[in-house]
């Protein structure tokens, strides 16, 4: 990270020393004249800082692709014949094992096998940073050379670096795109290899989630017994049931908030309250786990004992309650916006046929902006179903098929951390489950937020 760092300000020092270069090469090439110049001077030093630049940096990207793999094979062909009596399965634990003794990352015991491969990995990673640093080095100064002689008063400045700017811009969006399939395809490709283990009805609406006892027996007997333990509805009505009571506590509460905010509320107290409610949306999912742990969960088992309840100690009511808590500002916030959003002239209308304000946000205001509130609770929602920490530290890990929000429950984020926890074979039906999980999560998620999108824009459309 100290390296990462000092390269960064390397390139920010470098980057502002040649804008400055060009500026000064290009007020040179026009004897001080700005007007004879194609470009602005300030496109020049940016030409400059690119074309010194840019070809060490695009140089090092590629090389953080392709440095692992050459990494590996460097060092399995220098130990040759002893890595290859290494068993297939256990020979990528093998490298990751290496890799880490030579970043000085683990402390844990390494055979002679291993110390020889992480020396292997040190001697790799030295003598590539010399070779890619002096290449990167090369290049800047070539490209140094090349932008300084081209800067002239002729040289169009302005359309490379803008053509650059859009290219760079692109490539931003590219990535988004990219890593979006990316996330969709692993999700896909892990489900299917899970689905080829356990039926996929089996899986959608069994009424069994045990994964832990998923290697029971062996042989035919062990399949068998996969298709009986991964039956998630318990997980998915446990996440449902959670859900439920965030929006029973998030919905009205923010919308009462956003309704106050909007039209009852002076521009003082509004500019302090509303501030204060968005405050919530800031503080860590963590802090919440805790509050919830700690303070709501003990509260809600005492309370019940008093009126002879049996109130679990982590209830789907507690963790549901706190995350209610957490995605107030969500439909506070939303809602208040498009309260706002509503004409001026339809409250006009109704004050002037005699309704009173209360009338008002009931039959005219409401109305109006419920396209708008439906989404912004859509949008909540799809907050609450994607919530891990809160749940992982205040909802059970049994799943448990009941509808008691007093009881232990389970949900799709808590059995995702659950089973990916540690050192996991990914190969297994018990790690592929997590990502069936995942991609059910994910239709869902999406599904939530097309439907919101959707809902906006036939809103915006109306009142734009």
């Amino acid at each position: 990270m100290t390296q990462v760092l000092l390269i960064l300000l390397i390139l920010a020092v470098a980057a502002i020393a040649l804008f400055f270069v060009g500026v000064q090469r290009a007020l040179a090439a026009a004897d001080g004249h700005m007007r004879e110049l194609h470009s602005k001077p300030g496109y020049h030093g940016g030409f400059l800082v690119i074309v010194t630049l840019l070809p060490g940096l695009l140089l090092m990207i590629v090389w953080l692709f392709i440095s692992r793999p050459l990494s590996d094979l460097f060092v399995t062909n220098q130990l040759g014949a002893a890595y290859g009596a290494i068993p297939a399965a256990e020979q990528p634990t093998f490298l990751r094992a290496a890799r880490a003794l030579a970043g000085g990352s683990t402390t844990s015991p390494a055979n002679d096998l291993q110390r020889q491969a992480a020396e292997y990995f040190a001697q790799f990673s030295t003598l590539s940073a010399i070779v890619i640093y002096g290449v990167a080095a090369l290049l800047a100064i070539a490209g140094f050379v090349y932008g300084f002689r081209a800067i002239s008063r002729s040289l169009r400045a302005r359309q490379f670096v803008e053509k650059t700017v859009l290219a760079f811009l692109i490539a931003a969006s590219a990535v988004a795109i990219v890593t979006t399939l990316g996330i969709v395809l692993s999700l896909v490709f892990e489900s299917f290899r899970f689905f080829q283990k356990v039926p996929v009805l089996d899986f959608l609406f069994g009424l069994h989630w045990s994964p832990q006892s998923a290697f029971e027996g062996a042989g035919a007997a062990a399949a068998n017994n996969n298709a009986d333990v991964f039956g998630a509805v318990p997980v998915f009505a446990g996440t449902l049931l959670i859900t439920l009571v965030a929006i029973a506590v998030a919905a009205p509460i923010g919308l009462m908030s956003a309704i106050y905010l909007s039209d009852y509320a002076s521009p003082r107290i509004r500019d302090v309250a509303k501030p204060l409610l968005e405050i919530l949306a800031g503080i860590p999912t963590v802090v919440y786990g805790f509050f919830a742990a700690l303070t709501i969960a003990p509260f809600f088992r005492n309370t019940g004992e008093l009126f002879g309840l049996g109130v679990s100690s982590e209830s789907a009511l507690a963790a549901g309650l706190v995350m209610g808590i957490m995605i107030i500002p969500f439909v506070s916030s939303l809602s208040d916006d498009v309260i706002n959003a509503v004409p001026q002239s339809l409250r006009d209308g109704s004050a002037g046929l005699g309704a009173t304000k209360s009338e008002t946000i009931r039959k005219v205001i409401l109305p109006a902006a419920l396209p708008g509130i439906v989404s912004a609770l859509m949008l909540a929602i799809s907050r609450a179903i994607g919530e891990t920490m809160i749940v992982v530290m205040a909802a059970g890990l049994a799943a448990n098929l009941t509808a008691n929000p007093l009881e232990a429950v389970t949900t799709v984020t808590v059995q995702i951390v659950t089973l990916l926890v540690g050192d996991q074979e990914f190969d297994s039906a018990k790690t592929l489950a997590a990502f069936a999980l995942g991609l059910v999560l994910f239709c869902v998620t999406l599904a939530l937020n097309v439907i919101a999108l959707q809902v906006i824009r036939k809103y915006q459309e109306q009142y734009d």
